[in-house]
């Protein structure tokens, strides 16, 4: 696990940089900063329940919002056909970055959720 988070804390701390062009900084920025937080803190062994409990809602709420937003991942899907996403570095329409959008908060609720299970499983282990 300790590589896993070593990864994600990267990435995830990488991502955040990547967003300073971004229309919308103030937002990702900490999104995506937070997300890093927590997996160098496991990496030093800390772990805050609460804190992911709260990160895995706001995600999970921001993430409902964009999938059924006007321009959300349902628009994408039904009526723009799911064109790629990724075939460029710009978002040239809003359906593209909303759907981005979209999965990166869908990656930083599995990285959680793993964190979470595995950090509190081994937090059981060693009180017995």
């Amino acid at each position: 696990m300790r590589v896993f988070n070593i990864l994600f804390a990267i990435l995830f701390a990488l991502f955040a940089a990547l967003q300073y062009n971004d229309p919308d900084p103030y937002l990702w920025m900490p999104i995506y900063l937070f997300g890093a937080l927590l997996c160098y803190l496991s990496i030093r062994g800390k772990f805050y329940p609460l804190m992911y409990a709260a990160g895995l809602l706001v995600y999970g709420i921001y993430a409902a919002i964009l999938m059924f937003d006007a321009d959300g991942l349902i628009s994408w899907w039904r009526n723009h056909n799911a064109e790629n996403i990724t075939a460029s570095m710009r978002a040239g329409t809003s359906w593209i970055e909303e759907t981005r959008e979209f999965f990166g908060l869908v990656i930083l609720m599995i990285v959680l959720a793993i964190n979470w299970w595995w950090l509190n499983r081994r937090q059981k282990i060693t009180q017995q």
